[in-house]
């Protein structure tokens, strides 16, 4: 009885604290509005699953939200962190360009300390993420295994779709804005510098030289035929040599005909298939629960 009122203790003090650090850290910025602040779903005991999801490039945890949702109601513990750089309120133009790091460590250092926060919160952890988040939930998957049971890998960027941008974002320091900045669902910023970026491609080219060399946990490559954004021949040599040391990875690609594009974890952001992708995840995770039943 009284190790596991310690437990129950250090669980309500460690979520009370987690919530109350991200309130203060988001209200002193400001942010830009409600949509980009960190988001968590807690239980009021350690739960068997916990889910560490990572927003894309340029938005924020809104894209997380119908999924964390479904976990949560499954029973897990949810975090989908805000992160460095993002969904800060400001006039951001090419002069005065968003606050998005341009250093790789930056991501790494938030990725390593969420990793260690989620895993505080129950026995098994699964990473996700979207795009740019997905690269993210790849790299904390290969260099924590030990941590991470599981890696949910959404439309990961591991390049654009066309070589020649690649060598672009490599290139020029120019401020770009995103085609569809007005579209419905953005909530996050409408333009950015090609060196924040720059960063993921180089976090790409690390782990596509650690998962030659090296086990990692199973991973869920979501992908679609309709994303006009990234490399599905990258995502496709990242897949193959991912599940050649763990089989029990999993790679699906939505058909062209359902129009689902490189946003497609929520319908705000124009995918009418966002139950597809929610029970994809949702069956992928079930898998950790059942492992730890044999």
């Amino acid at each position: 009885m009284g190790g596991e009122f310690r437990v129950m203790v250090n669980y309500t003090l460690a979520t009370a604290a987690i919530l109350e650090q991200a309130k203060q850290e988001e209200e002193m910025l400001p942010l830009r509005n409600a949509q980009c602040r960190s988001r968590f779903y807690f239980h009021n005991r350690p739960t068997e699953v916990v889910c560490l999801f990572f927003h894309g490039f340029t938005a924020g945890p809104y894209q997380f939200e119908p999924l964390a949702k479904a976990c949560y109601d499954a029973g897990y513990n949810v975090l989908i962190p805000r992160l460095p750089g993002h969904g800060q309120a400001g006039d951001w133009n090419w002069r005065q360009p968003p606050p998005l790091p341009t250093d790789p460590a930056v991501y790494q250092r938030a990725v390593a300390e969420w990793v260690g926060i989620a895993k505080m919160l129950g026995d098994r952890l699964v990473v996700g993420g979207l795009s740019t988040g997905g690269t993210l939930a790849a790299w904390s998957a290969l260099n924590y295994p030990h941590l991470v049971d599981r890696a949910l890998l959404f439309a990961p960027f591991m390049g654009a779709r066309f070589g020649w941008v690649d060598e672009l974002i490599k290139h020029l320091p120019i401020y770009f804005e995103w085609f569809n900045k007005n579209a419905s669902g953005n909530f996050g910023y409408k333009g950015f510098r090609l060196p924040a970026l720059k960063l993921f491609l180089k976090m790409r080219d690390r782990c596509f030289k650690q998962v030659h060399r090296r086990p990692a946990p199973p991973m869920l490559m979501v992908c679609s035929e309709a994303d006009q954004v990234t490399s599905r021949q990258k995502q496709q040599q990242f897949f193959q040599s991912a599940v050649r040391y763990q089989p029990q990875s999993w790679y699906y690609s939505f058909d062209k005909r359902y129009k689902i594009r490189h946003r497609m974890m929520t319908r705000i952001e124009g995918n009418r298939y966002e139950d597809l992708v929610v029970n994809l995840a949702k069956a992928y995770i079930s898998q950790v629960e059942q492992e730890e039943e044999c």
